[in-house]
């Protein structure tokens, strides 16, 4: 009986997470905004790719970001140095953003700012391989990012991540010369359960594929239709 409410709750859950990244899709769209959500463990580099995607692109495009943290605001504080504006928000003991915490962050950015001058929204979830890929929060694309540090193996251990993923960036490949660790073992682990999933190994370090990302990062702002809804 307990599992079986569990499950229940659960499916619950989540339908509900889904109406509401529905609705905050619905913002965008009906702004011209394309959203991306920014997803990984802790540490595999997420603060530092928006770094270099802000200084790389904010001159062409207006960004913001939505920032999930679980107590600080310690990165929000790094990005707003580029001079977007940064939303944070503090996820408490959660270990993801949900579809409710970015409503809150788009209704700031309606009231901050005018909506329909931005071209993209970046969110940057909270550190954590499981949960974040669970909960949509209005994003048009997931991005992953698996550091080579995590080893070949985590693509396996944690599918859903890298199953919902639509981008995947391998990072800090300044440190594979010094790894035991088999890029091309990692890049087939991943296409073995999202064989259409686009895979970019990057350093933000050296600069070493950071511009098949912008370009990528581009094409989906370029992609974007922009939809006559009424939110």
């Amino acid at each position: 009986m307990h599992q079986t409410f569990d499950a229940a709750l659960g499916i619950n859950l989540l339908h509900a997470n889904q109406a509401g990244a529905d609705r905050n899709r619905a913002h965008f769209d009906n702004w011209g905004i394309t959203c991306l959500n920014l997803m990984s463990s802790p540490g595999a580099g997420k603060t530092v790719i928006l770094e270099r995607t802000l200084a790389s692109l904010s001159a062409e495009m207006k960004i913001a970001v939505i920032e999930g943290d679980m107590t600080t605001e310690l990165d929000a504080d790094r990005l707003r140095c580029y001079g977007v504006p940064v939303i944070a928000i503090n996820t408490g003991r959660s270990c993801h953003l949900d579809s409710k915490m970015v409503a809150g962050g788009i209704h700031r950015l309606e009231h901050e700012y005018d909506p329909t001058t931005f071209d993209l929204v970046l969110v940057e979830n909270v550190g954590n391989l499981v949960c974040p890929a669970e909960f949509e929060v209005g994003e048009h694309a997931k991005v992953a990012l698996l550091s080579v540090t995590e080893g070949e193996d985590k693509p396996l251990k944690y599918p859903i991540m890298f199953q919902e993923a639509d981008c995947l960036l391998i990072t800090k490949m300044d440190l594979a010369p010094y790894l035991d660790v088999d890029i091309s073992r990692i890049e087939a682990n991943v296409r073995q359960i999202n064989p259409d999933v686009t895979i970019l190994p990057v350093s933000a370090k050296t600069g070493a594929g950071l511009q098949a990302w912008f370009e990528w990062v581009q094409l989906q702002v370029a992609a974007q239709p922009v939809l006559a809804v009424n939110c």
